[in-house]
């Protein structure tokens, strides 16, 4: 049996705010894009006791034999949903620990790629309880489009015509999401409550901002040194860290402004990861 590939795509936070606490969980509210910046997964079923599960690539290192990929066939096993075992192979192209959301989209690809098969199951209810299972931000790669996370965890997406370019630089470190989350002290007031369209332009996201950035500055100062460099490149429109970091964002109205950017920020930090993309 040959193999399905199936894109997982890298996901950013053009704006987040924390507006409160419940149960010992954060409520957020972003405006979240999707990048042409992906994983590769390939997938077929095998004659086996239990799935297997392989990463590679560049990113592949770090990964921990309980990841998001198991945790997910964890689920679906338990809840016997599923009633054949699967070889799933990940080239990683997405850097983890960065804010992009890359575990994550892995999981929420394989999940619409089994439901879309009609491997398995399950209602609209049901996925999202399996997601949250993995994790809050598994549920977003189930839209894979641009949307808009409320503070009740109601998501609302959008068609955008208009494609922005995008410098990614990440340092030669990650942030840990938990360790941010802690710093939390205060917290912001709602500003997405009525989802637009308008909340995708350049013009309204350069007056927001990600409530995590200034903490994850504040722990490293490296994060700071890079974010000065983005912010004086030519043609710039504003410079943001996605998630709880530790890729920083520069986005561009133009393709070729971005590409020239690409080259400075490779000269300047050598040992950092750089690259251009594009909202899809």
């Amino acid at each position: 049996m040959s193999y399905s590939k199936i894109k997982s795509y890298a996901k950013i936070n053009s704006a987040l705010n924390i507006v409160g606490k419940k149960n010992s969980m954060h409520k957020i509210e972003s405006v979240v894009s999707f990048l042409n910046l992906h994983d590769e997964i390939l997938i077929k079923k095998i004659k086996n006791k239990n799935h297997r599960i392989k990463f590679f690539g560049k990113f592949s290192s770090n990964i921990k034999s309980d990841n998001t990929v198991s945790q997910l066939f964890k689920i679906i096993d338990t809840k016997k949903l599923l009633k054949d075992k699967y070889q799933i192979i990940i080239k990683k192209n997405i850097p983890s620990k960065s804010g992009l959301g890359g575990g994550s989209m892995n999981a929420a690809a394989i999940l619409n790629f089994l439901i879309k098969k009609k491997l398995i199951k399950v209602s609209n209810k049901d996925k999202i309880k399996i997601t949250n299972l993995i994790g809050s931000d598994v549920k977003l790669g189930i839209y894979s489009k641009n949307l808009i996370l409320k503070s009740n965890n109601l998501i609302k997406t959008f068609s955008v015509k208009k494609k922005v370019s995008v410098l990614i630089a990440k340092p030669n470190f990650g942030c840990s999401t938990k360790k941010i989350y802690s710093e939390v002290k205060k917290f912001t007031k709602e500003r997405f409550s009525r989802p637009s369209k308008k909340m995708f332009s350049l013009k309204f996201l350069k007056n927001m901002k990600n409530d995590l950035e200034l903490l994850a500055l504040k722990k490293y100062s490296k994060l700071i040194t890079l974010k000065n460099f983005l912010e004086k490149l030519s043609n710039v429109e504003f410079v943001r860290m996605t998630g709880s970091g530790s890729a920083i964002i520069a986005y561009f109205n133009s393709d070729k402004k971005c590409k020239e950017a690409e080259k400075k920020v490779n000269k300047q930090f050598r040992n950092y990861w750089c690259k251009t993309s594009k909202t899809i």
